[in-house]
């Protein structure tokens, strides 16, 4: 697999704005999609960036996404809701579960948007950081199509499905952002692609025997992170989620790249707790800052990068970013193309060479 090159953010934002307007998207809508993937690339998470939109052009293409849609609520209980996306983009349709949920939670204490026919929304962790820095506890899932075996399992029969839980601090939001799988199917197909090995406890073959050979993998399953415990979180996500939501669960969710003409039927949810009433929020944000300070501060083992609490990572990529991400030369290509279809004009930074 060939390396990355890194070109100017703000260019290929431009492009990707303009790819999305071509293919139908309300310039609002692509403006969100756009900013969301780069965000990703800029944070060091390019499973979750530029690398998914020749895709996503692709299924709206093909009938599976509408570029237009941005979520309708169908059931409005007050605290609790229900959010058709209507086989949106799912950032557009995440975001707007993120403000209905923080408005009225800032009524009701709390606020619940369930979500169904929803389409991939990106890192889980953007949109729980999101409520998160309007001063209340964010909780988010998504279920996917199913991708981890039982404990004990040869099928796949739920999926890696992930869970975010952020918290107002004094400074960044503390955000876990994590999937249920040992390690991402990115990195499996990166493996795959160098004839690399895999992590002891990442995956098991068709047959269900534990296996370090990621092609091996990809016709296999996936492991659950911490056995059981992972399995059982991502059961509950997918139960939570789709079954709130009257959306899709376990096999009803559709591969991501699969048919371009099938919706992905995704169901998610969007958690807002309002600190206020229950305790001064910055008195709460000082005491999240106290115990992750006292976590940063703790001894490490020898040789060991010193201790983070989880969303560092994410904040220290962003303070460093430098304006220009990685594109690889197959998203770039697929790009190019979704272009000449479109009739959308390449950057000259992402022109092919003469």
């Amino acid at each position: 697999m060939a390396a990355s090159n890194t070109y100017p953010a703000e260019v290929l934002k431009s492009f990707a704005i303009a790819l999305l307007e071509a293919a139908g998207a309300p310039s609002e809508n692509a403006a969100i999609v756009a900013e969301a993937l780069l965000d990703a690339d800029s944070e060091g998470l390019p499973s979750h960036g530029m690398l998914h939109l020749p895709m996503y052009l692709a299924r709206i293409a093909g009938g599976s996404v509408d570029p237009r849609a941005t979520g309708e609520i169908v059931i409005d209980q007050g605290a609790r809701l229900t959010l058709d996306a209507g086989n949106g983009l799912g950032q557009v349709t995440a975001e707007t579960a993120c403000d209905i949920a923080v408005t009225r939670a800032e009524t009701h204490g709390l606020a619940l948007v369930a979500i169904r026919n929803a389409f991939h929304f990106g890192a889980a962790g953007r949109f729980a950081r999101r409520i998160a820095l309007s001063g209340q506890v964010g909780i988010v899932m998504a279920n996917t199509r199913p991708m981890l075996p039982a404990p004990g399992g040869t099928e796949a029969v739920v999926g890696n499905n992930p869970l975010a839980i952020a918290v107002p601090s004094e400074g960044e939001p503390i955000v876990l952002d994590f999937a249920m799988s040992a390690g991402a199917m990115g990195k499996i197909r990166l493996a795959a692609g160098k004839g690399e090995p895999l992590p002891e406890g990442w995956a098991q073959t068709a047959e269900g025997q534990p296996t370090r050979d990621a092609l091996e993998a990809l016709k296999g399953t996936l492991l659950p992170a911490a056995g059981a415990k992972g399995f059982g979180l991502a059961l509950m996500i997918d139960l939570i989620a789709g079954g709130l939501s009257g959306g899709g669960m376990g096999e009803a969710v559709q591969p991501l790249y699969g048919e371009m003409d099938r919706p992905y039927d995704s169901a998610n949810l969007f958690l807002a707790i309002r600190i206020e009433g229950l305790r001064p929020p910055a008195e709460f944000a000082a005491a999240a800052s106290g115990l992750a300070d006292r976590v940063r501060a703790s001894r490490v083992t020898p040789g060991a990068a010193p201790v983070r609490v989880p969303g560092d990572r994410a904040a220290s990529a962003r303070s460093r970013f430098d304006g220009h991400c990685p594109l690889g030369p197959e998203t770039l290509e697929a790009l190019r193309s979704h272009a000449t279809r479109l009739g959308v004009a390449v950057p000259a930074a992402l022109a092919a060479p003469a």
